[in-house]
């Protein structure tokens, strides 16, 4: 779903590799444009954000979408991130320690760290910014499971301490973090790397507020390389240098995310030189890929699209139908027939070039084959409805609810899935087609509760280099990223839900990485076997960016690491955006 946005692996040259066929360039897409470098006020990037009219917020604290989080790391900066190789670094924090039980960090800040105030940053901002993302009234989605390993997190998050200065988080001074977790865990520093920890000026949010101090960014208060300079609402948000960021300064004199109401029309936009980067819908591929000078790019994305079943909401506290309804669907005509080669059919939760990847997992019901099995599917669901006392007459109403934000691709997607259960189980599906940030509220709020969401389709993009992202954080007992609520509820085979939660933890803290690895491949297989999420495919990235534009990284997260910024400009070239506009 958001964003989740990063991962560090090693194995990613060698995946883009075995997808070369998928690949039109590897390493920089720097352009192959031989124009000059434009002046100062013409270095203006232009890249649009499809399916909103705003970003949905400007607090870190509060970041679920990737959206919202492109625009964030572009203000805001945390202890450490991500470089252009997924590799955790050092960004506010200059070194770091850990004790010899592994649970205390301290970490040292850079020297002379500013905001785009002027005003020092210092490590009372730092720990004041990752208990404020606690605080029980912002009602964040995504503190209490990016920060879950903090000591006494969750009972700051429910109100139960009033804070977590020196409690778990300490600064004894000015240039020193100290932070307690609750176990030794190797993802800790991964987790960091989430916006969810990012630093904000406590002096601006104590005289502004909570609420009114993201209004004021263009004052002061970001710690990022960039700072705001305009958000209008139904048009764009952009932004420029920040002059006190510790690191090298940005080239570009302006970023500009104009708002598309769907990504047809931004990619009509990008051919009519309105803006420098856009998505390529799967109609326009064969178009997109003709572009000259290397315009067209597509490389593999750790992302997974997937619908899944709510656990507590009939009929899919049973199994087999949650198993039924996974097996009915052919995956392999989703990817070639609609993506057109721009997906992988998939039956995995932790995708292909992630650590812990498991070639040798099986779909459902010990069926390898992404296209699925329709006889299995409808012998699994005649047992489920018979367990159930269910029978074609009092069959409970199924509602799909989506979020296709004007593709045409992914309303033929959805509309696949439909079409494929009522021809293959004899089951009518109804699609719920809600606006992202809503479907966003709504998937978040389906977490113990029987009451809400029934089936719905996301996705989730990878946050951090660890297995644990796409196991315990969703899927584990308290989780707060527990939409599907696995674990939960009366079901026969709750139980065993149970006991691979347990399992997660015990991979969390393994120190062995071989058996670590061995734990969550363990963890996985018993969840597609529990159809607790139903993978559909791994998305690739495929974009059109214009040859004027140097310097710009791919990834497997589409992330840009704060340092980046300084080595993407602009040149002279004739297909580039104009950006007169935004000047």
């Amino acid at each position: 779903m958001k964003r989740g946005r990063r991962i560090a692996i090693t194995f990613l040259p060698a995946l883009l590799c075995l997808l070369s066929m998928l690949i039109s360039a590897c390493g920089s897409n720097s352009g192959s444009s031989t124009g000059s470098k434009l002046p100062d006020n013409k270095q203006i990037y232009v890249q649009p954000l499809s399916g909103i009219s705003d970003v949905a917020t400007l607090d870190p604290a509060l970041s679920t979408d990737s959206a919202s989080v492109n625009s964030l790391e572009t203000m805001f900066t945390g202890l450490v991130q991500l470089n252009d190789k997924l590799e955790v670094y050092g960004e506010l924090a200059q070194s770091w320690t850990t004790s010899a039980d592994g649970l205390t960090w301290t970490f040292k800040l850079r020297p002379g760290l500013k905001f785009s105030d002027g005003k020092p940053l210092t490590s009372d901002d730092v720990v004041f910014s990752i208990d404020r993302a606690l605080k029980p009234e912002l009602k964040s989605t995504v503190a209490p499971a990016y920060l879950a390993l903090i000591k006494d997190s969750d009972k700051r998050n429910t109100g139960k301490v009033s804070t977590l200065i020196n409690d778990s988080l300490f600064a004894p001074d000015a240039t020193t973090v100290k932070i307690v977790t609750t176990q030794k865990a190797q993802y800790f520093l991964d987790a960091l790397t989430y916006p969810t920890s990012y630093v904000v000026e406590k002096s601006m949010v104590q005289k502004y507020g909570d609420t009114d101090y993201f209004k004021h960014l263009s004052e002061g208060g970001c710690s990022g390389p960039f700072r705001l300079d305009q958000r209008l609402s139904g048009q764009y948000i952009s932004f420029v240098p920040n002059a006190n960021y510790w690191g090298a300064k940005p080239q570009l004199k302006k970023l500009v995310f104009p708002f598309y109401k769907d990504p047809q029309t931004t990619y009509k936009a990008y051919k009519a030189n309105q803006v420098d980067y856009a998505t390529v819908p799967t109609s326009n591929l064969d178009e997109a890929r003709g572009f000259a000078n290397n315009q067209f790019r597509q490389v593999p994305e750790l992302t997974i699209d997937y619908f899944t079943m709510n656990y507590l909401v009939k009929p899919f506290n049973n199994v087999k139908i949650r198993q039924a309804f996974a097996l009915s669907i052919d995956k392999d005509l989703i990817a070639q027939r609609i993506w057109k080669g721009a997906r992988i059919a998939s039956n995995h939760i932790i995708p292909s070039g992630m650590p812990g990847y498991n070639a040798n997992l099986v779909g459902p019901a010990g069926v390898k084959e992404t296209k699925g099995d329709v006889t299995q599917a409808k012998k699994l669901l005649q047992e489920g409805m018979q367990e159930e006392g269910y029978t074609s007459a009092n069959f409970p109403q199924i509602t799909l609810t989506v979020a296709t934000r004007g593709d045409q691709a992914t309303k033929n997607e959805y509309q696949f899935l439909q079409q494929q259960w009522k021809d293959n189980l004899g089951v009518n599906v109804i699609i719920n087609d809600e606006e992202w940030n809503k479907l966003l509220d709504d998937t978040a709020s389906s977490t113990g509760n029987v009451k809400s969401l029934q089936m719905w389709v996301i996705d989730w993009i990878a946050d951090y280099p660890d297995p644990e992202d796409w196991t315990t954080l969703l899927f584990g007992k308290g989780s707060s990223y527990n939409q599907t609520n696995y674990g939960m509820g009366q079901s026969k085979d709750v139980s065993t839900q149970q006991q691979i939660q347990d399992l997660m933890l015990k991979a969390d803290a393994n120190q062995n990485t071989a058996e670590r690895i061995s734990q969550y491949n363990k963890v996985e297989q018993q969840m597609i076997d529990d159809a607790a999420w139903v993978p559909i495919d791994q998305r690739t990235a495929t974009y059109a960016l214009k040859s004027c534009v140097h310097g710009v990284v791919d990834n497997a997260q589409q992330i840009t690491p704060p340092a980046d910024w300084a080595n993407i400009y602009k040149t002279g070239d004739s297909t580039c955006a104009s950006t007169s506009k935004y000047e």
